[in-house]
């Protein structure tokens, strides 16, 4: 299965494991699924480490090489991501999550989160 994390998770995974839930590691551990990260969530990353928020202190440059030295896939963001926000109910707030949910939702890959108000959204989104 094609598992996209959101990028909670996807910091919790990269470098600090023991935050993430035993369901959460159990998908990540599991060697038949693939893992994906988004471009948006090393945007998301960026910005907010720029703005010095401190749960955001990760080099991103180094986060990238490091998922793909580790066999996680990179999703680019395309215009049809971008466009397929506009179909979502205003459920979650967070433009980078609903980017996230669109791009699952596109390629049909199952987007995984710790967020209950994204889990909250109908489709291919499982809290772990």
């Amino acid at each position: 299965m094609k598992l996209l994390l959101d990028t909670q998770l996807l910091l919790w995974a990269a470098g600090e494991p023991r935050r993430l839930s035993a369901a959460a590691r159990k998908q990540l551990d599991n060697p038949r699924n693939e893992l994906l990260f988004s471009a948006a969530s090393l945007w998301e990353i960026a910005i907010k480490r720029t703005l010095g928020r401190e749960d955001f202190r990760v080099e991103p440059r180094l986060l990238r090489r490091g998922l793909l030295d580790n066999g996680y896939v990179e999703l680019a963001v395309t215009s049809e991501h971008a466009v397929g926000i506009d179909t979502l109910p205003p459920l979650h707030k967070d433009p980078f999550d609903r980017l996230l949910l669109a791009q699952a939702l596109i390629e049909g890959i199952t987007l995984l989160t710790g967020d209950a108000q994204l889990a909250r959204y109908p489709g291919p989104v499982r809290k772990v």
